[in-house]
């Protein structure tokens, strides 16, 4: 059975206690949670820090407290870092990278979300891969429009990034790319026309989570997501314990559709990763 990488959001940059407890927002709550979902299959952590009021962060110190933790308790996991922009300053938004993850977020372009445009400038998107390729650092491309994937083609072409992304398409969110099979067949189709050395995977916002999963999983998809920061329940009337069983339930769907869980060697190697020290 081919294996397949789990990749947690443990937290994002929306969700707060009060929408549920269980939300990991301190350093030492998303080590812990990112631990748990260790232990339970994930072998990917993407991480959003907070400030203590909740609100999102870009403290490159939190950043690297989160990632020593990760690296310590969780051995083998890719530690993956956000520089997304909801409710961050984008000069600070790259940041972070400077203490080189594993893997960094990049979206190669702007769309609209529930409240906000979500702005990506050329400007700001060259200077995040920049940083990447400088560190080392694999992009993630978050694929919120079929352009965004020509944009990935882009940075390719202009040396900012190799032939080797690791492509994320992001299904449900409002005003944004609807979950509709269909259309993932046409992004996937895309991608493979235009970077064909990519890998990738699909995320489903919200109540769409399992299924986008399930669609990824029967197009072989190299890897999936779950987690607090995308879907905060479980069903319509449970909200979710923890990240951990978030992640149970995914590795159960792989299970399902005839994968097995990549250990963290096999993921690494599947996204084109160094080993861990």
């Amino acid at each position: 059975m081919n294996p397949v990488v789990i990749a947690v959001a443990i937290t994002g940059s929306v969700p707060r206690k009060k929408d549920n407890p269980a939300v990991p927002t301190t350093v030492a709550e998303q080590i812990e949670s990112t631990h748990q979902a260790f232990e339970a299959g994930a072998t990917l952590v993407h991480i959003h820090v907070r400030n203590d009021d909740e609100s999102p962060s870009s403290d490159p110190d939190k950043f690297a407290a989160v990632q020593e933790g990760v690296r310590k308790h969780c051995p083998g996991m890719i530690v993956q870092f956000s520089t997304g922009g909801r409710g961050r300053d984008p000069s600070a938004r790259g940041l972070s990278l400077v203490h080189r993850p594993d893997m960094a977020s990049l979206s190669t372009g702007s769309v609209n979300f529930p409240s906000i445009v979500y702005e990506n400038h050329a400007t700001l998107v060259n200077d995040l891969a920049g940083t990447m390729h400088k560190n080392g650092i694999r992009p993630e491309i978050e694929i919120f429009d079929l352009s965004h994937i020509h944009g990935a083609k882009r940075l390719i072409e202009e040396g900012l990034m190799d032939a080797h992304p690791h492509v994320q398409f992001v299904m449900g969110v409002k005003n944004a790319m609807p979950a509709d099979e269909h259309l993932l067949d046409i992004l996937l189709a895309e991608t493979r026309r235009v970077i064909p050395g990519a890998t990738w995977t699909a995320a489903g916002i919200g109540r769409e989570q399992a299924r986008v999963m399930g669609w990824a999983l029967a197009r072989g998809a190299d890897a999936v997501r779950t987690g607090l920061e995308d879907n905060i329940r479980v069903t319509k009337d449970r909200l979710a314990a923890s990240n951990a069983e978030l992640v149970s339930l995914a590795a159960e769907m792989v299970t399902r559709h005839n994968r097995r869980v990549a250990t963290p060697a096999e993921a690494r190697t599947l996204l084109h990763l160094t080993q861990a020290a």
